[in-house]
């Protein structure tokens, strides 16, 4: 029986390498095409290499909490932070812990610098609180008192609501409002500090708390406090919300519209904004205003519906809910009927005050308070003496790689060397295009770890080389010693780069800061070796195999049989059986 015919395509070969090489050479227009299209030519650039700015954040305690501050809530702190600034797109900002109570935020020079400054230590303290009382920024004459201590109404303190004089409450109506704030049990159902309830008995025998002289106190303080605050004073702002806790009435301020102030009596916090899920600026196409949407989580809905199903039942303005962000009110809306899934924060916003506060909402509130001590702005002269130091490491390098394979390799140096040109090409777009994408930069660590990946790809390079010269010695001509060596060396090559991968991947998950920058330097310039191997330098020895030069083994080739220890021609053929006649002996 005849033997079975084989595959016309050589061992393990690439029947039709222009179609690895058109593929490549596609991709590699359509990136470069890509950036120039896109006007990022360059590769954006880390804090060391191109300036920023760093700024130090001291963690300050309420009175009485100072146990705080500790390991857990910094972190979290840094957490939040990070992902504040990412966020907004800033490119390799770096957040760590210095010390106890000190976090530095590394921000680099760019389009959204200056947003992520002014958010990195907003704390981001959201609570919804129902509103008691309104009035204009300025002081008033504090409410007189009875012998009681229950607030007696005069006329200076009826007051107007916004800057469009919105009638509000009386001083007897905020000292009843207030009162039953400071008695009432808040969203979780616990009874609100600074004041205590008592049950008097009605004819019918249901009990009715009455404030104790401790409540009318607390409200007396709170109402002279509301009348003496000066909303106009920045200090007064900045002062009036410090030591308040949620479970207790507030004086707060907002602004109503751009220089206009009022001050705000309001109850304890009846939901806080842990139960917001998500929020995110958008504009109001009907109104023709930016506002931030509001999503609540399950727990959130509930308490969100039971205080505005409370407030729609309630006259201006207690019928209002104050969203208060770290002491300030940003909005104060009026309720009409119950919600519950979702709400929407509209005041005096632009776009970007908009997004930068749904962009603080969705990531969190801080669990510290922080006060900058100081904001300093890093020059990248440091760093680019260290980025050509570095560069010029990387050209000696280089160099060095290129001169080995000149004078080993012989013409196999040619392949070798384009290879390494259509992997700088393609990490070089990428990096470039990965900015703006997804906010890559490329600082000192991450230009090491390419000059690392140069000798990763010159090694893939040479193992495939090795292989095809074994071959020869094994008496094989180019062509099938080209394809024979194809599977053995992939295997080699394709082990390589998955350790190397791996290790990128490993260190990129397990460190912080700028060592993330030298991993995925690593991980991409590995994952393009073995692009450019299967894709350029397979199919272009392939092509090159064909020649003449190669292909007979010139002695410039890199491929001379007489070098390699084998002697001419390169497949020997089996020597033909010459037949044994043996002469008829003689008798």
């Amino acid at each position: 029986m005849a033997a079975p015919k084989k595959g016309r395509g050589p061992a393990g070969g690439q029947s039709r390498p222009g179609r690895a090489l058109a593929l490549i050479l596609i991709a590699m227009v359509a990136l470069t095409g890509g950036m120039f299209w896109s006007g990022h030519t360059t590769p954006r650039l880390g804090i060391d290499l191109a300036g920023g700015t760093s700024i130090t954040l001291k963690a300050k305690a309420e009175p009485g909490q100072e146990s705080a501050i500790n390991e857990t809530n910094m972190n979290t702190a840094v957490d939040i932070i990070e992902r504040r600034v990412n966020g907004l797109g800033v490119s390799e900002a770096e957040v760590q812990t210095q010390g106890r109570e000190n976090i530095i935020v590394n921000i680099p020079k760019g389009t959204n610098e200056k947003q992520a400054r002014e958010q990195v230590g907003t704390t981001a303290q959201l609570y919804f609180r129902p509103v008691l009382a309104v009035a204009p920024a300025a002081p008033q004459e504090a409410p007189a008192t009875g012998s009681s201590g229950t607030p007696t109404p005069t006329p200076s303190a009826s007051t107007g609501g916004k800057a469009s004089g919105e009638p509000s409450a009386s001083a007897s109506t905020q000292g009843r409002a207030l009162s039953e704030a400071l008695k009432a049990p808040n969203a979780t159902g616990t009874p609100t500090p600074g004041g205590s309830a008592s049950a008097t008995p009605k004819a019918s025998g249901t009990p009715t708390p009455t404030a104790t002289p401790t409540a009318d106190a607390a409200t007396a303080a709170l109402q002279q406090k509301f009348a003496t605050l000066n909303c106009l004073d920045p200090k007064a702002r900045a002062a009036v919300g410090q030591g308040t806790k949620p479970t207790e009435p507030i004086v707060a301020c907002g602004e109503d519209s751009p220089g206009v102030w009022s001050k705000y009596l309001l109850g304890p916090a009846e939901v806080e904004g842990r139960d917001v899920d998500d929020a995110k600026g958008v504009l109001d196409q009907q109104r023709g205003m930016w506002i931030v949407t509001m999503d609540f989580t399950e727990a959130g809905s509930k308490k969100f519906q039971a205080i505005t199903s409370k407030l729609s039942q309630q006259a201006d303005p207690q019928n209002r809910f104050a969203i208060v962000l770290d002491g300030d009110v940003v909005s104060a809306p009026s309720v009409r009927q119950t919600l519950s899934a979702s709400a929407e924060i509209s005041g005096n916003f632009n776009q970007q005050s908009a997004q930068d506060l749904g962009n603080i909402l969705s990531y969190g509130a801080l669990p510290l308070s922080f006060v900058t001590q100081s904001v300093d702005t890093v020059t990248p002269a440091l760093g680019s003496d260290q980025l050509e130091a570095g560069l010029i490491a990387g050209a000696i390098g280089l160099g060095l790689v290129v001169i080995y394979l000149i004078v080993y390799y012989r013409g196999l140096s040619f392949i070798a060397i384009l290879s390494l040109g259509v992997s700088a090409l393609l990490t070089y777009a990428l990096m470039s295009l990965l900015g703006p994408a997804i906010g890559f930069a490329l600082n000192l660590p991450a230009v090491c770890g390419a000059i690392v990946a140069i000798g990763i790809t010159a090694d893939s390079f040479i193992v495939y080389f090795e292989r095809i010269r074994d071959e020869i010695r094994e008496g094989r001509s180019l062509r099938p010693a080209v394809e024979r060596a194809w599977p053995r060396a992939r295997r080699t090559i394709l082990v390589s780069d998955f350790v190397s991968f791996l290790a990128a991947a490993v260190l990129f998950l397990v460190t912080v800061g700028k060592v993330k920058g030298f991993a995925f330097t690593l991980g991409l310039t590995t994952l393009l070796d073995v692009v450019v191997v299967f894709l350029f330098t397979k199919p272009i020895m392939t092509l090159l195999a064909r020649t003449r030069f190669f292909g007979e083994g010139h002695r410039l080739s890199g491929l001379d049989p007489k070098s390699l220890g084998v002697k001419p021609p390169l497949r020997r053929s089996r020597r033909a059986s010459t037949p044994v006649t043996t002469e008829p002996k003689e008798a």
